[in-house]
């Protein structure tokens, strides 16, 4: 699985890159056969609450996925979508097995 971060309108530290890599790897456990994650890093608005926005954008065979969070921090955005798309990926591998 591939993993793309563009941090846009601020450099993301060493740190921050790790968090993501980390959470990102465990979306595998969710559904086998994702190709590439591209994670997309904001600050909107620089010095307002609710200013850190996270989007995530999944390869899969057939459906891409897509979550988008705001949040306080780029950490709680992370676990948002990482949840996010759990649940999504989930009902895609139950559709799948339907049929």
């Amino acid at each position: 699985m591939e993993i793309k971060i563009q941090a846009v309108n601020f450099d993301a530290q060493e740190k921050l890159q790790e968090f993501v890599n980390k959470k990102v790897e465990k979306l595998s456990k969710s559904y086998d056969d994702i190709k590439k994650v591209e994670v997309q890093l904001k600050v909107v608005k620089p010095a307002t609450a609710l200013n850190k926005n996270v989007s995530m954008n999944v390869g899969i065979p057939g459906v891409p996925v897509f979550v988008e969070k705001t949040c306080d921090t780029f950490e709680e955005g992370i676990d948002l979508c990482v949840d996010a798309l759990k649940v999504k990926l989930a009902k895609i591998k139950e559709k799948a097995r339907n049929h």
